[in-house]
């Protein structure tokens, strides 16, 4: 194995962020051209475009929402997505990190293997001194089904200086969905993650709690996909064979694929993940117990898997970090988690 920072031309970035023309597929497009093959073939699925193709606008202004709804809270008029905004300081940056007034962060790229065996993916350790500076941000400022941009595109719209992709909640229709200490989503499902205010991080049962409840014990943001990686403090077991969804096109997390992670390493600590694969001879991937392996061996003592395989993105200061499928190409997501400059 070999860890590198990278040199101060920032070659851990693949690619700017908004480099080339050529547009890669988004899962929408993909399940949209299947969907579209069944229909001419005359299946009866236009529900399926409808609920997996179509955008669905529930909130047309997030940033709007959550300012109201944080004065509703807190009698101010301030942002709830603002709230944790620092002196204004710029921050110190590294060719492979940076220091603000509320988080320092470090990455680090690691290979393994050789030929057809290589492994790459990254590690950003991020440390908090507000845990409310982790962030999330929605595709296009809205909250709904099928809404996806690029990590970047949403990151740069932020002014983030990090970010990786989120959950992709617009892809199901269920989960509790908290960001920036707002409710957009109240439909327990599955094990989901919470981040508090205070800097602690726990997994938990959605169908035993509700979002009232979680906002009440102090949640700042929540993450409906899985599965939790550790227990017992090591490989969680079963969790090659877990499935997030049963809707079409999503049916499993299984095999060898890119993916992305949040682990805790101690208080106020926090440590992302993102894998690449599906390009032989750059990065195969990895599966759901290597993934663990890898949370482990970077001192997580809790962590979670979040949405993967193309839409795998770290990004930081203006570049991606990884190359989503040995492309340089992002796929859309519907929501990222960023740290503002």
């Amino acid at each position: 194995m070999t860890t590198s920072p990278p040199p101060t031309d920032h070659p851990l970035a693949a690619a700017p962020a908004g480099s080339g023309t050529k547009k890669t597929p988004t899962r929408r497009a993909v399940i949209g051209g299947a969907l579209g093959l069944l229909v001419s073939a005359g299946g009866a699925t236009a529900w399926a475009l409808d609920r997996f193709v179509v955008e669905h606008t529930e909130i047309n202004d997030v940033d709007a929402f959550e300012a109201s709804q944080a004065a509703a809270q807190t009698g101010s008029t301030a942002s709830a997505a603002n709230s944790s905004a620092g002196t204004g300081t710029a921050p110190l940056l590294t060719s492979n990190g940076f220091t603000s007034d509320n988080a320092a962060m470090t990455i680090e790229k690691v290979t393994n293997g050789s030929g057809d065996s290589t492994l790459t993916y990254f590690t950003a350790t991020l440390t908090l001194k507000d845990a409310t500076a982790l962030k999330s941000a929605f595709a296009e400022n809205k909250f709904g089904a099928n809404i996806v941009e690029k990590t970047s595109v949403i990151a740069e719209g932020k002014d983030a200086i990090f970010a990786v992709n989120g959950d992709y909640y617009g892809f199901r229709d269920t989960g509790i969905v908290i960001r920036n200490g707002v409710t957009f989503r109240d439909k327990g499902a599955r094990e989901g993650l919470a981040l508090y205010r205070d800097g602690t991080v726990q997994v938990y049962d959605e169908t035993a709690t509700d979002a009232a409840a979680l906002i009440a014990a102090g949640v700042w943001n929540t993450l409906s996909f899985g599965p939790s990686l550790i227990e017992n403090g090591g490989v969680k077991a079963g969790i090659d064979a877990m499935e997030v969804d049963t809707n079409f096109g999503n049916h499993s997390i299984q095999g060898l694929q890119p993916r992305t992670a949040i682990g805790v390493i101690g208080p106020n600590e926090l440590v992302f993940v993102v894998v690449d694969g599906r390009s032989t001879g750059y990065s195969t991937g990895v599966t759901m117990t290597e993934l663990a392996q890898i949370m482990l061996d970077v001192g997580a003592t809790t962590a979670y898997n979040i949405d993967g395989g193309g839409s795998s993105t770290m990004y930081f200061n203006g570049s991606l970090v990884n190359n989503p499928l040995g492309k340089n190409q992002e796929r859309g997501t519907s929501d990222i988690l960023y740290v503002a400059r």
